[in-house]
Order: structure tokens, then sequence, then C-alpha cells
């Protein structure tokens, strides 16, 4: 077993990089591999908190831009932190919002004091530097928080993608010095991570560098960026590779924005510990369903009168209950929130519970069974 304070890994799959560990933070423990549903605005759509405690989720992640403009970091800290706005007694990561600002080039200015953007909700000025956006997580009392960064757009060339890197590299030596400075004053027992972000695009040469120096500023964990831009899975795969390849193995390791069930097993196969995304949550509200055997697009004619769960192998609520396949199309064809809601909370259902098999597979050394028997119902 291999133990840092935060982290331990309990134990390695021995056909592949695969590990299952425990992640320690203020607001409990949390299982890997493991997956975060995302709440951008401080709410996982359509489902509540009661409800992510009952499916099972540990951590969720929520938005530091989205936040940050509305309802603004002073709201959020009158009501007691995060954790108490939200009701929600788990852990809480929140990111920088680098990707929210990547994805609106036109209202945005990149110098490397930080980046300065119009709201997109009232077109107001702000500016974010490497030191505020820690402030602003610091704030919000996060148990996980990530430095700024920027994520490059794809494709990029060569000169584009070390610029940027550098760019990262040099906001990540700031956030580090920033949370080291603040880091005596906290209340023991509150100290939240700071997680590296990894970048350098689609360039193994740029990202194997970007890991390797973000390894020695020394963080508490790495997250690998700049991923699932539109990339294929074969090229991502292979920059998870190279950044694991430099990573220390004993500190946890999330993949940001990842992805599909397919992604995320040859991920875990490759070293990855945390995994999030608005899949699971997007693709339920317009009626894409995962099942123990594979994608059901759930609008298709062929469901109209269906009377069968989303899946019969399935545990969730909303299978358990008895809600049919034709009763969720109708729901769905019909505009009505109900069917959003079911929707999201069995393919939730099913993300976490994919993740529980996966570390039992692990415990049970034959993660690389569950692979090949994985990758035929979900091989895109």
């Amino acid at each position: 077993m291999e133990t840092i304070p935060h982290f331990q890994i309990l134990r390695r799959d021995t056909k592949s990089q695969a590990r299952k560990g425990v992640l320690s933070t203020p607001h409990g423990m949390v299982q890997t591999p493991g997956f975060i549903p995302v709440g951008t605005q401080g709410t996982v759509k359509a489902v509540s908190s009661e409800e992510l405690r009952e499916l099972g989720a540990e951590i969720v992640l929520a938005n530091t831009y989205h936040l940050f403009l509305r309802p603004g970091e002073k709201i959020i800290d009158g009501m007691g932190g995060l954790h108490r706005f939200m009701n929600w007694d788990r852990a809480i990561i929140t990111d920088s919002g680098g990707y929210q600002v990547y994805s609106m080039s036109d209202i945005r200015k990149i110098t490397s004091d930080g980046i300065e953007f119009a709201s997109h909700l009232d077109g107001s000025r702000h500016f974010l530097s490497p030191e505020t956006v820690l402030e602003v997580q610091s704030t919000f009392g996060s148990d996980i928080v990530l430095p700024l960064d920027e994520c490059l757009a794809y494709p990029a060339t060569e000169v584009e993608t070390q610029r940027s890197s550098e760019l990262s590299l040099y906001w990540a030596g700031r956030s580090a010095a920033w949370f080291r400075a603040r880091e005596p004053h906290l209340p023991p027992g509150s100290r939240p991570m700071l997680f590296g972000i990894v970048q350098g695009g689609m360039y193994p040469a740029v990202r194997r560098e970007n890991a390797q120096r973000m390894r020695e500023l020394g963080f508490d964990g790495y997250s690998i960026g700049g991923v699932s831009v539109g990339e294929s899975q074969e090229l991502m795969l292979e920059m998870v590779e190279v950044a694991n390849q430099e990573l220390p193995e004993e500190y946890p390791r999330h993949l940001l924005g990842v992805g599909k069930p397919g992604d995320i097993v040859e991920a875990v196969a490759r070293g990855v510990d945390l995994f999030d995304c608005v899949i699971p949550t997007r693709h339920a509200r317009n009626g894409t369903l995962f099942t123990s055997g594979g994608v059901v697009v759930i609008r298709n004619a062929i469901y109209a009168d269906d009377e069968k769960p989303i899946d019969p192998e399935c545990c969730c609520p909303v299978c358990k209950m008895g809600y049919s396949r034709a009763y969720l199309r109708h729901l769905l064809g019909s505009g009505e929130i109900l069917g959003s809601r079911l929707a999201t909370l069995h393919n939730l259902s099913f993300y976490l519970g994919m993740m529980k098999r996966i570390r039992i597979a692990i415990e049970g050394d034959y993660f690389d069974a569950f692979r090949r028997d994985f990758a035929s119902c979900f091989h895109d």
C-alpha cells in the first residue's frame, strides 16, 4: 500500500496501471477511481443534493467562473461557504474557470498577469489573476482547488502550444506560492488540496515537459487538462499516458472533462483516479441513456410502446420504481421537467455504479476482463 497524508493506493491491478485508492478531504473520503458529477452553478442539473447522496456521490465539481459572477463570492461567504449554500456536506472541487474563458475568445484578453473578460451575463468587465482565483475558491471553502490555466484550442501549432504551456506553468508557480503562504494560517483539518493542471496540447514533448515541471512545483495532486477538446480517443489516451509517465505515482490524478464510459475505463487502465464530465447529465436531458447493454437513445420510435424499464439490470430509483421507456420517451418528447429528472438520475446512477464496479474489479484482480467486456458495449 502506497500512502501520503491525503491519498492511499490500496490495490494495484496486475495487468494495467489501474489502481484503487481513497482520497481524504476535509469533508470526507472519496473512493477512487471515482466520478465527480458536475454542478457548474452550484447544482448538478435536475437533481437535489439529497438525491446525489442517495446515489452514492462523494464529491461534486462547481465552477469558479460562474459562481464568481453569480451570485458572487460575498454572498456565498455570507451564507457560510459553498457547502452550506448548496446543502452539500461532502467534498467539493472547484475549477478555475479557465476552460470557460477559453471558450469565449471574443470577450476576453489573456496576459501574463491573468485574464480580463466581459461577463456573459451583463457585459461587465472583470479580471482574474492566479491569486484572485484561489482567493475566490478559498472563500467558497472548496476541498480541492484548481489553479488558473490556459486551455488551448484544438488544433494548435507546436509554437502556440509551447507558449500556452509556459503561461500555465508561470501561473501554476504563482498559485503554489500563494497557497503555501496561506497554509500556516488555516485551522487544523481545514486545509484544502491544490492540484496542478498539466497542459501541453497534443504534442508529447511539450506535455511531458509540462508534467515534469508541474511535478517539481509540488502539488497535492495533478489534473490532466487540455484534452477532450475535439481530438480522437487514441490521441487523448496517448496524452494521458505521456502525462502519467512523469507524474508521481503516489499522488492522485484527475482527468478534466472526460468523459464517455469507454474513455473512463481506458483512462483508469492508464492510471487515472478521478473524472468529471457533463456527459451523463447533458446526455440525459437530450435523451441518451447509458445501460448495461450500451447506449439507449430513448427518443427513437422503437421505444414508443416499450414497457421495459430503461435497463432491466439497473437498481437506480427510476428503474426500480418501474418507469417505462415509453413513458420516459413521452416525457422528454413533451418537454416535461420530470423527463430530465428521471433520465439524469438514471445516468448518474450508471456512472457512479460503473466506478464502483471498476473498483471491485481492481480489488478482485479481474479488471482486465471487466475492461474487455465493457469495450464490447462501449467501444466509441
